[in-house]
């Protein structure tokens, strides 16, 4: 009765050895000893941890020396300093999850003038600032995925508000835009955005944020949190008050962080990518462009690892993929 468990083991192990394999062979292909450092928005944010950790296990992977370093605040030239360093340093590439879009890139400027790759992800800069932009999704999918979500979630009318990040971050307000231009249907005429909040990308601050929204707008019956930190935090206000069950929760969470408000009712769906393979692709992209298999020009391909081959799109934009919807049925078969 044993040996259908074994079958499956061996196939399993079978199949872990040819990926390693198939990935070193990858990896052979690349620059030996590529230093590569990555500066996330915040150093502890959880989201920004487990992209990290993507990232460095990439970097392990192909033979690199990585690295993480970065600022314990998401101010929009906060990132500046470790730029700086980075290029004294003579890092081969700087992979960088923008606070801002423009605040950054004459100092990224001066790292690629010194022949520093750079790579943004997560959250761009203006095309000048980088050569390639590893994006998680399709901005303009993610957006009007939240409105649809939203407007599913709310049977289709009353008033929402969103509860973002800083104001100045890029992939919040590109997400936000095309949440507006979502709204501009007429499917979603009984549906109204009544605020755009800012948490910060600060846990207390978007608990209190959500506390406030709360007050100032007695109809609300949603908030979109397109923000891991700002998810939890809009959740763990709620499932402890009198608005639980009224009020819907959803937004851009991880379901490791997320799992106790869905198991409790607080939240019944919410997507996102996997942040681990963003920051891991990030990796393989900067991987190749500083071993010079490609210069950043639409239409170029490259490997990365285990998620294969990726084509560079238009203004050096690569897409991991479209992002997951998460809730009860689903939630327990992931585990980041």
């Amino acid at each position: 009765m044993f040996k259908p468990l074994l079958r499956h083991t061996g196939t399993a192990a079978l199949c872990a050895a040819l990926l390693a394999i198939s990935c070193s062979a990858l990896a052979a292909d690349l620059k030996s000893g590529l230093k590569i450092a990555f500066i996330p928005k915040q150093i502890n944010n959880p989201y920004e941890v487990i992209a990290d950790d993507g990232g460095m296990a990439a970097i392990k992977e192909f033979g690199g020396v990585g690295k993480v370093v970065g600022p314990s605040d998401a101010g929009a030239s906060s990132q500046v300093q470790y730029i700086n360093t980075l290029i004294t340093q003579r890092q081969d590439a700087i992979v960088i999850a923008a606070n801002d879009a423009n605040a950054v890139v004459p100092y990224l400027k001066k790292a690629m003038g010194q022949g520093i790759k750079v790579v943004t992800f997560d959250s761009d800069t203006a095309p000048e600032g980088r050569q390639l932009f590893v994006n998680q999704a399709n901005a303009e999918g993610i957006g009007r995925g939240q409105v649809q979500l939203v407007s599913k979630l709310m049977g289709g009318e009353g008033e929402f508000a969103v509860l973002s990040a800083t104001p100045n971050a890029t992939n919040q307000n590109t997400w936000i835009k095309w949440m507006q231009e979502e709204l501009k249907k007429p499917e979603y005429a009984k549906i109204k955005l009544v605020k755009i909040a800012y948490g910060n990308d600060d846990d207390q601050k978007s608990f209190v944020e959500t506390q406030g929204l709360l007050q100032a707008y007695p109809n609300l019956k949603a908030i979109v949190a397109p923000t891991t930190v700002g998810i939890a935090a809009a959740a763990r206000y709620i499932s402890s008050s009198s608005s639980k069950g009224k009020v819907v929760v959803t937004g851009l969470g991880t379901p490791n962080q997320m799992r106790a408000f869905v198991k409790n009712g607080t939240v019944k769906a919410f997507q996102l990518w996997d942040p681990n393979q963003l920051g891991y692709l990030a990796a393989y992209a900067a991987a190749a462009l500083s071993s010079g298999k490609i210069s950043g020009k639409e239409g170029e391909s490259f490997d990365a690892g285990k998620l294969g081959k990726r084509t560079i799109g238009q203004q050096g934009e690569i897409i991991l993929g479209p992002p997951t919807t998460f809730d009860a049925t689903n939630i327990d078969n992931f585990n980041f």
